[in-house]
């Protein structure tokens, strides 16, 4: 894979596939779209409406850098799929099916915890949360959870990793402000 905008393009119609495999109806949205790259509708009689936006990437992490408190939900239908878009053209594509606020408490646990290491050589670690880059391990959880989209973010199990609820309860690390789950991991 050449470029990002490739491995951009490949995980959106991946997603897109993946969710019409599963009774959606997907639409790609324009590009410019701030917080959407997917609407999907399920063909079911429910016709539950989810907003999937995409982050793809062939390395083993992810620009993810917290935006402040308007990157949070406005609804229990947002959801993020990340995409690992394996650099042969034969390699595997994995998805981590996230809500909107699991996604943004574990990148600011993930780079908080990276930041404020107190073990890392004094001077080394500086960038804001905003430059956060996100590790495939944070989100091992979720990979493939396509069930999760069948209810509300707000139902969904928090799948982090064990260490992250003692972390957002760290005053060192924490939670981002405003997060809707206050000081601590829910469950």
């Amino acid at each position: 894979m050449a470029d990002t905008k490739q491995a951009k393009t490949v995980g959106e119609h991946f997603v897109c596939a993946a969710l019409a495999r599963r009774g959606w109806a997907p639409a790609l949205t324009r590009d410019g779209l701030e917080r959407t790259d997917i609407l999907a509708v399920q063909t079911d009689s429910s016709g539950r409406q989810i907003q999937v936006q995409v982050k793809a990437s062939t390395a083993r992490d992810w620009p993810l850098g917290y935006r402040g408190p308007r990157a949070l939900a406005v609804s229990d239908a947002e959801w993020f799929v990340l995409v690992h878009v394996d650099k042969t053209v034969d390699g595997p594509v994995r998805c981590f099916i996230v809500p909107r606020d699991h996604l943004w408490a574990g990148v600011w646990i993930e780079h908080m915890a990276w930041l404020t290491d107190p073990d890392a050589k004094p001077g080394t670690r500086n960038a804001g949360v905003d430059k956060a880059f996100s590790q495939v391990v944070t989100f091992l959880g979720y990979e493939e959870r396509w069930d999760l989209l069948d209810r509300p973010t707000t139902e969904a199990p928090v799948l982090l990793p064990a260490s992250f609820r003692e972390h957002a309860t760290n005053p060192r690390i924490g939670l981002p402000p405003e997060h809707p789950w206050g000081d601590r991991v829910p469950g």
